[in-house]
C-alpha cells in the first residue's frame, strides 16, 4: 500500500482547514502541516512543497504546471477541492505518475449569494454609506432601484439560473445572453434571450457567469464595455480573465462606466501595490464565492477520504488529462 508520511494543506487562508475534517483520521505518524500564507511563485512552491509526497489545494488558487509537478520529486498525490482544476496539468501529472484526485463540487448557491451581495453593495453604496456613519457622516448617497430595472445576466448555468430567479423576484426586467442560451431553460425562468449586443446597451446591471474557457477569455473588453451605458454596473463573481482588466480600469477612472463589483482578481492574493486598490466606484471581494462553512465541509471531508483512499490503494474521483 502507498505510505502516507507528509500531508501540506495550501491557502488556508482563515486557519480554519482543521475544523472542517477528521485529520486525525490520517495514519498514526502522518505530519500534517497547513500553509496560511499562499506560494506564489513556481519556486515558492517547489522550496516549500518538495518534502511532501500529499498535496491538497484549494481550487485553482495555485498552479501545477508541468515544470512545477517534474520538480516535486516526493508528490504522489495531489488533491484539489471541486470536480475539475484548469491550474493543474493532470497529463504532465499522469506521466510523472502523480495521482490527482478532486472532490464534489459545493459551493454552488454561495457564489450567486454573493452575486446579490455584490450588487446591493453597489447600487446603495454600502460600503461608503458604513465608513461614513462610522466617521460621524449621515446619508451620503442616494441609491438606485432594483424593481423595474434590467439585469443582464451573461451565462445561464447553475449560477447564473440562481442569480436570474433572484432578479424575477425582485421585479427586474431580466434578460439574457450565451453562446448556447436553452431558450426553453430562460423562458422556464421568466429571463428574456436577447443578442449580447442588446444586453451590454440596455442593462442597468450586467453580470458574468460563464466558465473561464479560450472562448470566454476577454469576453467583456473594450468594446463590449463601450456600448454599456454610462451609468451601468458590472459584476463578475467568475473569473477575472474574462474581462479585459486594463478596459476596464480604463472604463471606471474615464467615468464611462457606473461601477464594478469584483470577487475574482487577476492576481490573487490581491497585490499591495494593485491599481485596483484605489480604482473609483468599486466593490472588491477577496474571492469568497465559494468561502462559506458548507462548500469548506464538502471540499475537506472528501479531500480526506481521497488520501484515505489512496493509502488504501484504491484512489478515488480520480482527474484525467
Amino acid at each position: 500500500m502507498p505510505e502516507i508520511r507528509r500531508v501540506a494543506i495550501l491557502d488556508d487562508y482563515q486557519h480554519t482547514a482543521h475544523r472542517y475534517a477528521d485529520w486525525g483520521s490520517l495514519p498514526e505518524g502522518t505530519h500534517l502541516a497547513y500553509f496560511s500564507q499562499h506560494l506564489g511563485s513556481a519556486e515558492e512552491v517547489v522550496a516549500a512543497l518538495e518534502p511532501f509526497d500529499v498535496v491538497v489545494a484549494m481550487r485553482e488558487r495555485t498552479p501545477f504546471p508541468g515544470e512545477v509537478l517534474d520538480r516535486l520529486p516526493n508528490l504522489r498525490l495531489l488533491v484539489t477541492t471541486g470536480p475539475a482544476n484548469a491550474a493543474i496539468d493532470t497529463a504532465a501529472a499522469a506521466q510523472l505518475g502523480i495521482v490527482v484526485s478532486g472532490t464534489r463540487a459545493a459551493g454552488l448557491t454561495s457564489t450567486a449569494e454573493l452575486t446579490w451581495g455584490l450588487l446591493h453593495a453597489l447600487t446603495r453604496s454600502l460600503p461608503a454609506e458604513d465608513r461614513n456613519l462610522r466617521e460621524g457622516a449621515w446619508q451620503t448617497t442616494v441609491g438606485r432601484d432594483l424593481h423595474g430595472a434590467r439585469l443582464g445576466v451573461i451565462g445561464l448555468g447553475t449560477v447564473g439560473s440562481q442569480v436570474a430567479r433572484v432578479g424575477v423576484a425582485f421585479g427586474m426586467d431580466v434578460v439574457a445572453w450565451s453562446s448556447h442560451l436553452d431558450t426553453g431553460h430562460a423562458a422556464a425562468l421568466g429571463v428574456t434571450p436577447v443578442s449580447k449586443r442588446e444586453l451590454l446597451t440596455t442593462s442597468d446591471v450586467v453580470t458574468l457567469h460563464v466558465r473561464l474557457s479560450p472562448r470566454t477569455t476577454g469576453l467583456i473588453g473594450g468594446d463590449e464595455l463601450a456600448l454599456m451605458r454610462p451609468d451601468a454596473l458590472l459584476i463578475n463573481t467568475s473569473r477575472a480573465p474574462v474581462v479585459d482588466e486594463r478596459a476596464l480600469l480604463a472604463a471606471l477612472y474615464a467615468g464611462t462606466l457606473g461601477g464594478a463589483a469584483l470577487d475574482v482578481h487577476f492576481t490573487e492574493p490581491l497585490p499591495i501595490d494593485s491599481p485596483w486598490r484605489g480604482a473609483p466606484r468599486t466593490v472588491l471581494t477577496p474571492h469568497l464565492g465559494y468561502v462559506t462553512a458548507g462548500a469548506y465541509e464538502t471540499f475537506y471531508r472528501d479531500a480526506l477520504a481521497d488520501i484515505l483512499a489512496y493509502a488504501a490503494g484504491k484512489p478515488v474521483r480520480v482527474l484525467t488529462p
